[in-house]
């Protein structure tokens, strides 16, 4: 047994490898024989080296991936690069070379350590959204936006990160921050594209309902909040003195006769005219200024101080005719809602405060059951339902019904009508960086926008331009790239030099994978109606809104162009977010030199212990703590198992895992014992991992198992039937380590089986429910000496498992009601004798 001597992990998993990869053992293909499995991992960005949280969630996706097909379907796995972006531009700047070459080349290496990680990838399918072969899949699906009116062009004040020199989608704004480079942001006014996600607001919100079940609670409540459906009115109140109107949107018509002010965004497009002129128009200007240079999102925090100023303008209750003095607010945005709110400080707590703050005088309306409001008695806003008052022919009425019968009197005269409104906001797609995929459009002084035609696709990302320092684009002044022909009227033309946002070509990355070798289409039809949707993704909370919501908002619309099946409403039935592994209670980061390298790891341990002890210190949504006793003992597990099997090597006999027979483990209560355990092992392994992804527990019942034949061994080796019973034993546990440690149990396997086969080829083992039975007996049950009952327990129980399955026999219960029981005599295996009065 030389061989089995020391374990060396490094040359076995270098072995299995290279077979595997030789071997092509993980490509698949449509097969409609088979039911099909796709798990996938969100797809990493390119960064150089793979971290801790790397190696988890993909080491969660492999062991799904392994253990379906073990059950027998036909199982996608794919992999790929999320390689365009500000990282990979930012980094390679940084360190002088191109994005392009930065890029590949960590690409090269972290492909190598996937691979040396043993992850079960299709690698036939790896993509990389930054070669033109993806990208102009998606300039064509943009171009199918334009066409369709889902993707516009306009100016507006956008979110700008000083440091990345680029704008930022309201998503990508985390506490007034860059959620890249944590730089405040500031407020820009820029021409910019948009998609046209509002127009899929209902369907997303009323989809996600397809979702629960399949994805965290968390998740879609954090979805249903971002999209924020609200249903209203919207309301016109006229400007005094003038023909245009004020609109606005409220969820509270029933407080309308409580308006005693209104208040703008400093960015209302009737802001300037409302004020020219005005004494104080210089000071207004200051204050518009000051505020639109605030953080967008931080305007909108119910903790900003309100702050506002008087326009000198007013406009007109729709119903009554009365003065409004319009103001202008920091918490008002233009671009939510209409930019404009009704101001009721009797009902509403923000404008209550701001009321108090600058001294307006303010009217209740809605009057709560029971109480009697007065405005100079109001230390606070009654915000909930009530009786209307001071609200003219609707006095009396429940807040309820008065939201109906004032939008019905509104709409009659012509201002207003019920509506809904939505959080959602456009997604801003452009991007004032070069490293992302060309937005395929052309602007031509005669023609005006022209879309590039689809024959002219892909529009190339120039390789052969200088990045600068400051990371400003240098598409705009690379006269090969920006100046082109209109294909309209042949005169001169410029392209558009902003690029796209990266989280579009995330948003359908996953349906590329099912034909990702395909060149005359994005997608082959065949392949999308077998592999999709995704049966389960794996990838971290904080993508919950952003790359999340993009991608079905991706889903819905190739859908709707004819790209992917007519009946698939939704990319992933089922999602994971794995938490993350933290080092001392905190998130692992270079700056804190909390770094654990896992090519480190794998060095001195080997992947399998590597992927083990990432599995095993805490269920996949937990965060855990990396700590080096954890690793180690998660190595001396495999090590206690490659031992176990070269102390029985040669009892051992080639056998397939659960295979020993009643009539086997007959012989002993050791062998029948370790064939029960056996099968509840299996039970439970298998329900742990293919149910609830608690991998740790299914771990822990394995140990449980290694432990009972390390005692069991050598009796068990001293018969045929004993080995046999040992065999089948050890070749379970083989079997259901096999997802979480491939190399090792392929090592032990062949060494065992010796005929070429693979344990990757084997199914998951079956468990037997007659396996779970113990030998049973019969057991009289006597009160008084007299019989009762008789019952069946295991011929092991011992003296309290019987009284207590005594008693609790209905039979038992019922003869002693109204009896105290004295004394309990047990003669086990045979008798149980109450004595009660």
């Amino acid at each position: 047994m030389s061989t089995f001597q020391r374990y060396d992990p490094q040359s076995i998993e270098a072995k299995w490898q290279r077979r595997w990869e030789t071997e092509k053992t993980y490509a698949c293909a449509v097969d409609h024989s088979k039911p099909k499995y796709y798990t996938l991992e969100m797809f990493p960005y390119p960064s150089g080296k793979l971290h801790m949280g790397h190696v988890r969630n993909y080491s969660i996706a492999d062991v799904v991936a392994r253990f379906r097909r073990m059950q027998g379907y036909n199982v996608l796995h794919p992999i790929g690069w999320d390689a365009f972006g500000l990282p990979a531009e930012n980094a390679a700047i940084k360190r002088n070379v191109h994005p392009a070459e930065w890029t590949y080349s960590n690409i090269a290496n972290m492909r190598s350590q996937l691979k040396s990680l043993g992850y079960s990838y299709d690698w036939d399918r790896e993509l990389a959204t930054c070669h033109p072969k993806y990208y102009r899949w998606e300039q064509e699906f943009f171009l199918k936006c334009l066409e369709k009116g889902l993707v516009y062009r306009k100016k507006a004040n956008q979110n700008w990160c000083p440091k990345c020199n680029t704008v930022l989608a309201n998503e990508q704004v985390v506490d007034g921050c860059c959620w890249r480079c944590d730089s405040p942001v500031q407020q820009k006014e820029l021409t910019q594209w948009f998609m046209r996600i509002t127009a899929y607001a209902d369907e997303l919100l009323a989809d996600l309902k397809k979702l629960e079940g399949g994805w965290p609670d968390r998740v879609l409540s954090m979805q249903r909040n971002w999209i924020g459906r609200s249903e209203g009115a919207e309301i016109v109140f006229p400007l005094e003195g003038r023909e245009e109107n004020i609109s606005v949107f409220t969820t509270r018509p029933d407080t309308l006769f409580g308006v005693v002010f209104m208040t703008l965004a400093p960015e209302h497009p009737l802001v300037d005219s409302l004020i020219k002129g005005k004494e104080n128009e210089a000071e207004i200007r200051a204050f518009i200024e000051r505020i639109r240079n605030m953080d967008r999102i931080e305007r909108q925090a119910d903790d900003i101080e309100k702050e506002g100023i008087f326009t000198g303008a007013y406009c007109l209750h729709p119903l009554t005719g009365r003065r409004i003095p319009i103001w202008l607010g920091n918490f008002v945005l233009a671009e939510y809602g209409t930019g404009a709110v009704m101001a009721v400080p009797a009902h509403d707590q923000r404008d209550f405060d701001f009321s108090r703050k600058y001294g307006i005088e303010f009217i209740p309306v809605v009057q709560p059951e029971g109480e009697h409001l007065e405005a100079s008695g109001m230390d606070h806003a009654a915000e909930g339902p009530g009786f209307l008052i001071n609200s003219g022919e609707f006095n009396g009425m429940p807040s309820d019904k008065a939201k109906t019968a004032i939008v019905e009197a509104l709409a009659k005269i012509g201002r207003g009508k019920k509506t809904v409104n939505f959080r959602l906001r456009d997604w801003n797609i452009s991007r004032q960086r070069y490293w992302g995929a060309p937005i395929p459009v052309i602007y031509c002084e005669k023609c005006g926008m022209v879309p590039v035609p689809e024959k002219d696709l892909p529009v190339l990302l120039p390789t052969d331009v200088q990045t600068r320092p400051d990371g400003r684009s240098p598409l705009p002044d690379t006269p090969s790239f920006a100046e082109c022909t209109c294909p309209c009227c042949g005169g001169k033309a410029r392209r558009e030099t902003d690029t796209m946002d990266t989280f579009v070509e995330s948003s359908w990355y996953f349906a590329r994978y099912t034909a990702a070798r395909k060149e005359d289409g994005a997608f082959d039809a065949e392949a999308l109606k077998y592999w999709l949707p995704v049966d389960q993704y794996i990838g971290g909370v904080e993508h919950a809104i952003l790359h999340l919501l993009y991608a079905r908002f991706f889903t819905k619309i190739l859908r709707d162009f004819g790209y992917l099946p007519e009946d698939l409403n939704e990319p992933f039935s089922n999602l994971l977010t794995q938490g993350m592994v933290l080092m001392d209670g905190s998130k692992m980061s270079k700056s804190k030199g909390n770094v654990v390298d896992p090519d480190a790891m794998i060095a001195k341990y080997g992947a399998d212990t590597v992927r083990l002890f990432c599995l095993f210190a805490a269920p996949p949504e937990r965060d855990f703590d990396w700590t080096e006793s954890g690793i180690e003992g998660a190595h001396r597990f495999l090590s206690r198992i490659w031992r176990l099997y070269g102390d029985v090597r040669d009892s051992l006999l080639p056998v397939a895992a659960c295979s020993s027979t009643a009539k086997d483990a007959a012989i002993s209560p050791l062998a029948r014992e370790i064939r029960l355990k056996e099968h509840a092992t299996v039970k439970k392994a298998g329900e742990d991992i293919g149910d609830r992804y608690q991998f740790n527990t299914a771990i822990a019942a394995v140990m449980e198992l290694v432990n009972a034949l390390y005692l069991a061994k050598d009796e068990l080796a001293g018969s045929d039937a004993g080995r046999k019973v040992l065999s089948s034993a050890m070749c379970t546990v083989l079997s259901m380590m096999s997802p979480i440690t491939p190399h090792i149990c392929e090592e032990l396997w062949a060494d065992l089986h010796k005929d070429g086969s693979m344990l990757e080829q084997q199914p998951w083992p079956a468990w037997n429910e007659d396996a779970l039975q113990r030998d049973m007996l019969t057991v009289v049950i006597q009160i008084n000496g007299k019989l009762r009952s008789k019952i069946k327990v295991p011929a092991d129980a011992g003296r309290d498992m019987l009284e207590k399955a005594a008693l609790e026999d209905p039979a038992i219960k019922r003869h002693l009601e109204g009896l105290t029981v004295r004394k309990i005599v047990v003669i086990p295996g045979k008798l149980i004798n109450i004595v009660a009065a």
